[in-house]
């Protein structure tokens, strides 16, 4: 038994160590988006296959026995080519995926399919970006003030009136409501990534009363989900 994990996701890297501890080789496959990312246990392959058609001959001249699709829950382009190319080489995939967040007591969420469609619909003038570096061409056109905050430095093109505070997560909600209340933030816009390491401007957000915009998950291929590292562990080795 051979596999792959594809993603840099703290759920690929709990399944990594999980899967090494008990002597199944793995490799786990990152995408290079990020300059210093967190590295899992066992052998790590960096960039892009090629498309399904190259994932697929990958997938055949390594070996691999099984798939994991454990990437981010935004990343549609590397979930659409591993449905792809799991099926032509005729290996079994599973798609691990955090739960979404839900809403509590107390929040004003307002629900957007894209970020264009966030740029479109801010309900403020000071803005707290949260949604990836990549994705902030969508608000170059917008006159609002930003607060972007990113793992890496960003590319243009990017808002006018944008501050860029370069930070990783897992943040605190003491810290959360701290930079919401210095910068004077009136929206949060999101992803629902879900999980626990960005969950605090959430809860920050709810309690100084504060929108937040937050971007639907993309569909994803109809295949295997689960949500946990163990139950990935359990349908590799059933």
């Amino acid at each position: 038994m051979k596999v792959l994990i594809l993603g840099g996701t703290g759920e690929a890297r709990a399944l990594a160590e999980a899967l090494t501890a008990r002597g199944v080789p793995i490799i786990s496959s990152l995408a290079g988006r990020v300059a210093n990312p967190k590295l899992p246990v066992g052998e790590v392959r960096v960039g892009g296959f090629g498309g399904p058609a190259g994932l697929a001959e990958w997938l055949r001249e390594n070996h691999i026995d099984a798939v994991v699709d454990a990437t981010h829950p935004f990343a549609e382009r590397i979930g659409a080519s591993a449905f792809e190319a799991a099926a032509t080489a005729q290996v079994r995939l599973l798609r691990l995926q955090r739960p979404g967040w839900s809403e509590s007591p107390g929040d004003d969420w307002r629900w957007v399919d894209s970020l264009d469609e966030a740029a479109a619909n801010l309900p403020g003038d000071r803005v707290f970006l949260t949604s990836g570096r990549q994705g902030l061409a969508a608000f170059a056109g917008n006159d609002q003030w930003f607060l972007a905050r990113c793992v890496d430095p960003p590319e243009p093109p990017l808002p006018r009136r944008i501050e860029i505070l370069l930070d990783r997560g897992p943040y605190t909600v003491d810290g959360e409501t701290r930079l919401l209340r210095e910068h004077r933030i009136d929206v949060l816009v999101t992803k629902d990534s879900g999980g626990s390491m960005t969950s605090a401007k959430l809860t920050a957000a709810r309690n100084l009363r504060v929108p937040v915009v937050v971007v639907r998950r993309p569909p994803r291929p109809d295949v295997p989900t689960v949500s946990e590292p163990g139950q990935a562990v359990d349908w590799v080795l059933p």
